[in-house]
């Protein structure tokens, strides 16, 4: 992660912290299945993950058991990614 990306991170209000690390933590889930696991409510889980978006940090797939759900993922650079970048002299 960037210092940049971790510097968006700390400016995110508790509740958009929080899935952070739920994702962070579980990896991919439903909108529901965070809920769940925060113990926040859906509106705040849903408020959350719209700022984690905006700043980059995480993806929504389709979830092929229930196409009427989408799945939520952490969208950071794997290790691989970074020292690829740090190779060809990439700009953070």
């Amino acid at each position: 992660m960037s210092q940049t990306e971790r510097e968006e991170i700390d400016d995110l209000p508790p509740s958009a912290k929080l899935v952070f690390k739920v994702l962070e933590y579980q990896g991919s889930l439903t909108q529901k299945q965070i809920v769940d696991e925060s113990m926040l409510s859906a509106r705040t889980v849903r408020y959350a993950l719209e700022r984690l978006e905006d700043i980059g940090v995480v993806t929504e797939d389709i979830y092929f058991a229930d196409a009427r759900q989408n799945l939520y993922d952490i969208d950071l650079p794997t290790e691989t990614e970074l020292e690829q970048c740090a190779d060809a002299q990439c700009a953070e």
